[in-house]
């Protein structure tokens, strides 16, 4: 028998093999719903009929297509307020009034003024620690004397937000609170170049060190050509770059709830779309936050006048609202905060 002397890099490679195996099989087999009907119960109040509601209001023509700045995207802010107004969803102390003035010069030139829209269910056991759920209010506004209404872009974002708010306020209202604060965010100027997001992450109204986890919600209630044999899907974009575990609790949630096919195809370093650099959630993984983008995909009336409301998949909006809701229930309710290690 011959003896083969093989370098010392091949040998530790083999060795790390199997760690890196087991440390992945032991996170995946350590997450797990140990409140399954709970998430059930709270889960089945999020119902198609509440998010059309939702979508139809803030895509009407009333709100002029909710241009930065302008007068139909501030009455939007001002509905979105007085819905955690209603639900006695309180606002962060140091902004009583539920906004956040993103002022003048940090917008582009011949932008005004405008607001992010904050409001948060304080958590009973970690109050401190931070899940955010994100979505933009803003869209096109009035371009050529046609409305671009944005119901997918992002009336469906709002309109989850929305249900997972009642969700989670009825949860809390029946005793079972989220353990760890969490965060409804609606950021201003995403069309324009993500800036109310940018604002708020320099400007954190929470301490954005203690920030836990974000999910971003932009454009879930329609199909793209890439689905049309199979709409039950949601592109996941981010999920494993700042925290493994992030990208297993998604998995177990879906799983677990409603079981769409997590699609990663734009999860990819090389992608050319660059999705991951262009919505909300951008802002804070600049932080180093384990951040989530989830997506639809663009379809034939992306940042169009003929992105309205009675084309979107409401049976699909909500299957892909309860995924989100059910992945921050465990983010916020786990024993152990996540963790940000990436294996």
């Amino acid at each position: 028998m011959k003896l083969y002397i093989l370098p010392l890099f091949f040998l530790v490679g083999m060795c790390a093999k199997p760690r890196h195996s087991e440390k992945v099989k032991t996170l995946k087999e350590s997450i797990a719903y140990s409140d399954i009907s709970s998430v059930e119960t709270y889960i089945s109040t999020i119902t198609e009929e509440d998010l059309k509601s939702h979508v139809y209001e803030i895509s009407s023509d009333k709100y002029a297509g909710r241009k930065t700045g302008e007068a139909g995207h501030n009455e939007v802010c001002d509905y979105i307020r007085g819905y955690y107004k209603s639900l006695n969803i309180k606002a962060p102390d140091s902004h009583s009034d539920y906004f956040q003035i993103v002022p003048k010069s940090a917008l582009p030139d011949n932008i005004n003024a405008s607001q992010n829209v904050i409001a948060y269910i304080e958590g009973t056991d970690y109050p401190d620690q931070y899940v955010y759920i994100v979505a933009h209010s803003d869209h096109e506004g009035v371009i050529d004397g046609q409305i671009y209404p944005g119901a997918d872009d992002n009336g469906s974002g709002t309109a989850a937000i929305f249900e997972m708010a009642q969700a989670f306020k009825m949860a809390s209202n029946s005793g079972y609170g989220p353990k760890r604060s969490i965060v409804f965010l609606h950021v201003t100027a995403e069309e324009i170049g993500l800036h109310g997001s940018l604002y708020y992450t320099n400007n954190p109204v929470f301490p954005i060190e203690n920030t836990v986890s974000t999910l971003n919600i932009d454009m879930i209630g329609r199909t793209d050509k890439r689905h049309e044999n199979n709409q039950d899907y949601i592109y996941v974009i981010g999920s494993d770059r700042e925290s493994t575990e992030l990208n297993y609790i998604i998995q177990e949630a879906n799983s677990n709830f409603v079981n769409l096919e997590l699609d990663y195809k734009y999860d990819e370093l090389r992608d050319s779309n660059r999705y991951f650099y262009r919505s909300d959630h951008y802002n804070f993984a600049l932080k180093g936050i384990p951040v989530t983008f989830f997506f639809n995909g663009e379809h034939e009336d992306y940042t169009k006048p003929t992105d309205t409301a009675d084309k979107i998949n409401y049976p699909l909006l909500a299957k892909r609202t309860k995924l989100i809701f059910a992945t921050a229930w465990y983010i916020a309710n786990s024993e152990t905060a996540l963790s940000r290690e990436v294996l």
